[in-house]
């Protein structure tokens, strides 16, 4: 080795001393930057690692007053569901009883309704048989009725004028009304007694029951009629009214020396008597 290679290695020693010291102090440096930031974030973590268990320790805590209220709450509600229950079991029972009544009072009814039904219809047919008998006793009425007005006889009255049907008693009289072709009056004179029949007046001057004879006097539009000595069921006729129109007096009965009994006669169109208010 010559002298310049002697005096130049030392100092090149020195400088690869230096520079391995210098990597040494910046590694030493970076492991302590390193190791700082290590620390720092591993204080950051204990942190929040000791918040987090804060928290877990509050929330189980409030874990474990939301499960006593829970539970109070679950043995309030099961006391309310109980009471509850026992209501809807009496409700329950309540409209049982009432159904049970109104089926019982449903029954009674339709029985009830049954029986009158059935009496109903026994009234029914019994109405119907005397239906059918009043048919039956309409029709012989009807039957006699006729052969009765055939019965009666027409007949020319005391002035020649052809009469009209001639009652000889009261039913034959009924008979007449019933035909309703004319108005009848009856009456019952009393001697010399004069009386209103209708819109005339009659009065009773002799009776001869011996011989059905008798007299009667008639008062008509300020007129007076003697029928003299004339016979039961003679048919005596007049005119009166405005415009004139045959009236008929017919006696059926002289029951003394006294008294008379029969009937007026006059057509529809006549006036009627006036009555009193």
């Amino acid at each position: 080795m010559s002298d310049e290679e002697l005096e130049n290695a030392p100092r090149s020693f020195s400088g690869a001393f230096l520079a391995a010291v210098a990597v040494a102090l910046i590694g030493a440096v970076g492991g302590l930057i390193w190791t700082y930031t290590l620390s720092s974030r591993l204080a950051h973590q204990d942190a929040a690692l000791a918040e987090t268990t804060q928290q877990t320790k509050s929330l189980a805590a409030d874990l474990r007053e939301t499960n006593a209220r829970l539970t109070v709450a679950t043995e309030e509600l099961s006391k309310s569901l109980g009471l509850t229950q026992k209501q809807l079991d009496a409700r329950a029972q309540q409209i049982i009883q009432q159904q049970q009544a109104a089926t019982q009072r449903l029954e009674s009814a339709q029985k009830q309704t049954a029986q009158q039904v059935s009496a109903v219809s026994s009234e029914v047919t019994s109405v119907k048989s005397d239906v059918g008998g009043v048919k039956t006793d309409v029709a012989k009425t009807q039957t006699d009725v006729a052969s009765a007005l055939n019965q009666l006889q027409s007949m020319k009255g005391d002035m020649g004028q052809q009469s009209g049907l001639i009652a000889r008693n009261a039913q034959e009289l009924d008979l007449l009304k019933h035909r309703g072709d004319r108005n009848y009056y009856e009456f019952t004179l009393n001697r010399n007694q004069r009386k209103a029949v209708g819109t005339v007046s009659l009065e009773l001057k002799k009776a001869d029951v011996k011989h059905n004879r008798f007299t009667i006097d008639v008062f008509s539009d300020d007129k007076t009629y003697e029928k003299k000595d004339r016979n039961v069921n003679e048919p005596l006729q007049f005119y009166s009214g405005k415009d004139p129109a045959l009236y008929e007096v017919v006696v059926n009965s002289i029951n003394s020396k006294n008294q008379v009994s029969g009937y007026l006669s006059s057509p529809k169109s006549a006036p009627a008597p006036v009555t009193a208010q």
